[in-house]
């Protein structure tokens, strides 16, 4: 028997605003590796230790809640991580400079003023070609679902086998193509 045996089991996540956050009997303050899981132990910051056990690989956001199994909840914080954030001239410019981001199949976190990444010397160097402003920031990072990434975050919204080819290829233009 190991220990991860005799630990409560976190097996489901309950959305950030769907649940009262001050009822939770522990929490976690993790970067966006550690929010992407499907099984991990994990000890809360008042020494709640406890196995996530889910279904299959979730994104956790920063407010979900982790429902143990007989009872109580831990509340899931983003930490602070070190990453680039990006500014433009105006919305265009900014529209712009996302889709290159989402070209390149980028993880980045949108909102109207800003586009924060993951530090890449490439991308940051295209960037600032582009005519961005570029700045290092410590910040929770909460990137974009994507296509494929989050289905498993709405209630009752399943995909069938045939809905999805998640090894898809498409094709950039000038020869430039993923598989």
């Amino acid at each position: 028997m190991t220990t991860e045996d005799n630990l409560p089991r976190a097996t489901q996540v309950l959305p950030a605003g769907e649940w009262q956050a001050g009822t939770a009997r522990d929490r976690i303050t993790v970067d966006f590796d550690d929010r992407h899981r499907r099984r991990k132990r994990y000890t809360g910051e008042g020494g709640k230790s406890f196995l996530l056990d889910l279904p299959e690989a979730t994104v956790l956001r920063h407010g979900d809640g982790l429902l143990l199994e007989g009872g109580g909840v831990i509340l899931v914080q983003a930490a602070p991580e070190p990453l680039v954030e990006i500014r433009a001239r105006d919305i265009h410019h900014l529209l712009r400079l996302a889709w290159h981001l989402g070209n390149r199949h980028l993880p980045a976190e949108i909102d109207a003023e800003r586009i924060l990444i993951r530090a890449d010397h490439v991308i940051e160097k295209m960037l600032v070609g582009l005519g961005a402003r570029l700045a290092k920031v410590d910040a929770p990072f909460n990137p974009e679902g994507g296509a494929y990434g989050e289905h498993n975050r709405h209630a009752g919204h399943h995909h069938g086998d045939h809905d999805h080819d998640h090894h898809h290829g498409h094709d950039h233009g000038h020869g430039h193509h993923h598989h």
